[in-house]
């Protein structure tokens, strides 16, 4: 019965945290901000985390503005990857589902030192 009882949070908050691999460290706390391929032309950033599928040269000018950059998709090496290093913005990169798990507005942590996301309060 303890063994279930340490199983069960875990599976309740598994929509409270992400991981990836680190592509830039460091931590920022900050709102997030979902930005897909179609709506870079129409979108400000203003201390926001950048979240996304994968980024392109088009997203240069939101991560410059961002706090920090979460991607979906890619490696250490994608565009994300070594423009946030650039930057020197903490990247996340290859989180699989943060664009589905996270939403516009989220206040998050970016633990871009351990590789780990996670929504605060």
């Amino acid at each position: 019965a303890e063994m279930y009882s340490d199983i069960v949070p875990i599976i309740e908050k598994k929509d409270d945290f992400l991981s990836g691999q680190v592509a830039s460290s460091g931590k920022v706390h900050g709102k997030v901000k979902i930005v897909s391929k179609s709506e870079i032309e129409n979108t400000e950033i203003n201390d926001e985390i950048l979240v996304c599928e994968m980024t392109t040269p088009e997203y240069f000018v939101l991560m410059q503005k961002s706090l920090g950059i979460i991607t979906d998709f890619g490696g250490i090496l994608s565009h994300a990857g070594i423009v946030a290093r650039e930057l020197g913005k903490p990247c996340i990169v290859g989180t699989e589902n943060a664009t589905k798990i996270l939403k516009t507005g989220d206040f998050i942590e970016l633990d871009a030192d351990n590789g780990v996301v996670r929504k605060l309060p």
